[in-house]
């Protein structure tokens, strides 16, 4: 495990009071590791979550060769370029149930989809394809090739090879896989433990009176939302005061309960608060805790470090920074923790509406509208005013136009990068 000076020390340009959106992600994704601990689940309850191990394959998938769509078998030695094809039908071969009389000379089976292939027969010719007169049928020149529309056995999966790697998020698609193979149960990394709290005498629960100069804790919910969405187990603590003690009792719990930490508010520069302070007391110092500014926006502020074995993540107060510092930030370290092969989120083109004044030196996330262009193209638009603290823009936004360090201002028509929130938020 490494600290978080060793983490400093091997990233050329780390600089804590300047640094670069793309370093801070390098020094998150060096400084965790995964959590190893693994348990056996059933398939449904997989869902979410991340491969421990590979799965290998117990079966053949398709078990047999079958048919591919509902026709006529046979033998595809008998096309010959040109001529029209007549054959006999000599019966049916339904699914599930194979079919074992021999066939004569130009005889074929009618056939449905996923019907085992009799021996001998090797190509299907679509039922619309062919002309039928009582029991036989006509198949034009040039219909097909021989072999069309052949399944073959293990095409899809082989016996002994790997169906699904360790490190895969189970989809939908990877549980209708993992019951394919006849399989009611998978070995999977266990849950990510995950607290989180918010900090500040002015923030108020849900339930509370107003008061002049107090804010309901919308953080919270946020992050509560990004966290259930990537199946971590949740540790909501609440709503912790500006208080030295409160705040020790509340990180010390956490850390003991949890593999990571996650607060929002108390890590500004200059802010006259007690969290960072207690930060550096139980992280052991400023060895064991660093506080970042970062160039980006919004989410300038942020602090990382470890108290005990958790991983602690500060974050901004203002909650639209705290969304996109965990999905720049947060959210690819905590896969990392969870085993996740895939931890970034693809970015897409599209081409901006409007155009954008932005310096070279810092990172921007700017929330945005991105839709289909007439032409079949995507195209991006931004949702307005960009203020930290405007959460309404993410409710009206479906992604991140993001705009890197060394970019400049943008034109209209000019392709950007979009991060989409679809499955995310």
């Amino acid at each position: 495990m490494k600290t978080l000076k060793q983490v400093a020390d091997s990233l050329q340009g780390y600089d804590p009071q300047a640094l670069r959106a793309d370093t801070a992600l390098e020094f998150l994704q060096t400084l965790v590791t995964p959590v190893l601990q693994s348990e056996s689940v059933e398939i449904k309850a997989a869902l979410g979550r991340v491969l421990a191990s590979d799965v290998v394959s117990p079966i053949d998938v398709p078990a047999h060769d079958n048919s591919a769509m509902d026709g006529y078998a046979f033998r595809g030695e008998w096309l010959q370029a040109g001529t029209e094809l007549n054959l006999e039908i000599a019966g049916t071969a339904f699914a599930g149930k194979a079919w074992s009389a021999p066939l004569g000379p130009l005889q074929c089976l009618k056939i449905m989809t996923g019907a085992v292939m009799p021996s001998g027969l090797d190509t299907v010719v679509p039922q619309e394809l062919v002309q039928v007169t009582g029991q036989s049928i006509r198949i034009p020149v040039g219909a097909l090739q021989r072999g069309d529309n052949r399944r073959f056995r293990g095409e899809d999966l082989s016996l002994g090879k790997p169906a699904l790697l360790a490190g895969t998020s189970v989809g939908p698609a990877a549980l209708g896989l993992l019951a394919s193979l006849g399989l009611a149960q998978v070995e999977v990394r266990r849950k990510l433990r995950v607290a989180f709290f918010s900090t500040g005498d002015e923030i108020l629960s849900l339930g509370q009176s107003p008061r002049e100069g107090a804010v309901y804790d919308s953080n919270r919910y946020t992050l509560f939302g990004l966290l259930t969405r990537m199946g971590v187990e949740v540790i909501d603590m609440g709503v912790v005061r500006d208080d030295p003690q409160a705040l020790e009792v509340a990180f010390k719990q956490a850390a003991n309960e949890a593999d990571a930490i996650i607060t929002s508010g108390g890590v500004s520069v200059g802010e006259a608060d007690h969290t960072k302070a207690v930060m550096r007391k139980l992280a052991g110092g400023e060895s064991g805790v660093a506080f970042w500014k970062i160039a980006m926006r919004p989410g300038r502020p942020m602090a990382v470090g470890r108290i005990g074995d958790a991983i602690l993540f500060g974050l901004p107060g203002n909650p639209v920074a705290v969304m996109v510092t965990f999905l720049a930030f947060v959210r690819p370290a905590l896969l990392t923790m969870m085993g996740a092969a895939a931890k970034d989120t693809p970015l897409l083109k599209a081409h901006s509406l409007e155009a954008i004044r932005k310096k070279p030196g810092r990172t921007e996330f700017q929330r945005a509208i991105v839709a289909n262009a007439s032409d079949g193209n995507l195209q991006v638009r931004t949702t307005g005013q960009q203020g930290s603290g405007v959460l309404s823009s993410m409710a009206s936004a479906n992604g991140l136009l993001l705009l890197h360090h060394d970019q400049g201002n943008v034109a209209i028509g000019e392709e950007v990068d979009v991060l989409m929130f679809d499955g995310v938020i």
